[in-house]
């Protein structure tokens, strides 16, 4: 999936690098926020310098590497002015040593005294040898943290510099730009809300190796999916296909036959509206701060509208099928028309070839199938598909908006944005 080159502009990170084998990755961290368009600066540890020069970093930054040997009292090149400058403070990697110093309020090299000095919330991605992870005091130091206004990034298992196989690698360096851009981005509507999407086309089987799709490439609602992940929602994605490169927090559920989908959509539902209390329900006022947000459905899959009637174990010879074959079908059942909506917002997908009548067959949706919104995608033909970029119209009730082209994470984040001010 492609991320905008404008996603974080404006937006200003400080990066720490403490001494890791690992420090090389961050090269390729710095890297993926610069070309999002934030600006990025760099403090590094006296460790951090046997591993990675400053000089890489300020090539690639276009900013004054920050370490002990830099620090300006006559600038605002030192730690104060550092960590006021940046929207948000990421360590990575952070070393097990560096973890202990920060949970217990050390600050015997500048990065530390950066991380002291910063009240916002900071993101570590921990570092370190397996049984130095699983140490104790380096797991009660984490907990420690991630009650101080920190967020971590999962470290993964996998072979270690000590020729090792185990927990304790730094998260890759796109998973960390995910978390911290998530953080940067996250909006009060979406933050928590719980959301489901669906995406893909449905694949109906004929038998175990024949089955009966459409084009649908499912990009818009990965896009979609990341892009409410990035404003902060509790997202959970159910396709048949998937982008590359999706967040790794984001909840996926892979599904292949629209009675799958079908399956999973109503647990998700289930779930994703689990803990809503009516307003009437209320004691008092007080008691409006435990109602959770109201969940929404974006249904974005492409469902079958019909499937083979008969369904074949195996596979079916072709010598006993006759030089014609005729696969009978039956209506499928309709998904959104079937699943509960009380109580959750449903956004519907409707993509039309029919450009003059294309609004009428959209606008039908909200009475027909009992939604509260339909985005509206006009194709050419079937090689409109799977493209990096889209349009929509987004039709409700009261007012339509039009969402020009734009690529798909740009456009699902606009979308999100119209939304939260309904």
């Amino acid at each position: 999936m492609m991320i905008p080159p404008d996603l974080l502009q404006g937006k200003r990170l400080l990066i720490g690098v403490t001494g890791s084998i690992a420090a090389y990755k961050t090269l390729d961290l710095v890297r993926l926020f610069i070309k999002a368009g934030a600006e990025v600066k760099v403090v590094m540890s006296g460790a951090a310098a046997k591993f990675v020069t400053p000089l890489s970093f300020e090539a690639l930054s276009r900013n004054a590497v920050l370490d002990e040997q830099s620090e300006s009292w006559s600038s605002n090149h030192n730690h104060i002015k550092a960590v006021e400058w940046a929207d948000l403070f990421v360590i990575a990697p952070c070393s097990a040593n560096t973890i202990g110093k920060l949970s217990n309020a050390i600050a015997d090299n500048l990065l530390l005294q950066c991380a002291l000095a910063d009240p916002k919330i900071k993101l570590i991605a921990p570092s370190a040898n397996t049984q130095m992870l699983e140490n104790p005091f380096t797991k009660a130091n984490l907990k420690m943290l991630a009650l101080a206004n920190y967020e971590i990034v999962p470290t993964q298992v996998k072979e270690l510099a000590c020729q090792t196989t185990g927990d304790g690698a730094m998260a890759e360096p796109l998973d960390i730009f995910y978390h911290g851009a998530r953080i940067l981005l996250q909006e009060s509507y979406w933050k928590q809300r719980r959301v489901v999407v669906t995406g893909g086309g449905t694949i109906e089987k004929i038998d175990d190796v024949r089955y009966i799709s459409n084009f649908s490439s499912g990009k818009m609602a990965s896009a979609l999916a990341a892009a409410l992940y990035l404003k902060g929602a509790d997202v959970n994605l159910i396709a048949t296909r998937f982008e590359p490169n999706l967040p790794r927090a984001l909840h996926k559920i892979h599904v292949g036959d629209s009675a799958e989908m079908l399956e999973y959509l109503t647990d998700s539902i289930r779930i994703a509206k689990k803990g809503i209390l009516s307003k009437a329900s209320l004691m008092n006022e007080e008691q409006i701060h435990l109602i959770q947000k109201e969940p929404y459905l974006f249904m974005a899959a492409a469902v079958s509208d019909y499937v083979p009637r008969f369904p074949q174990q195996g596979k079916m010879k072709k010598a006993l099928l006759g030089k014609h074959y005729a696969l009978e079908l039956s209506e499928n059942t309709d998904l959104l028309r079937t699943v509960d909506k009380e109580g959750i917002v449903t956004v519907a997908f409707k993509a039309e070839m029919d450009a003059e009548h294309a609004y009428e067959h959209a606008k039908a949706l909200l009475h027909s199938k009992h939604v509260d919104a339909v985005c509206l995608n006009i194709l050419q033909n079937s090689k409109s598909f799977g493209r990096d970029e889209n349009a929509l119209t987004l039709i409700t009730q009261e007012k339509d908006i039009t969402l020009n082209t734009k690529d798909k994470l740009s456009l699902s984040l606009e979308l999100l944005e119209v939304l939260g001010a309904q």
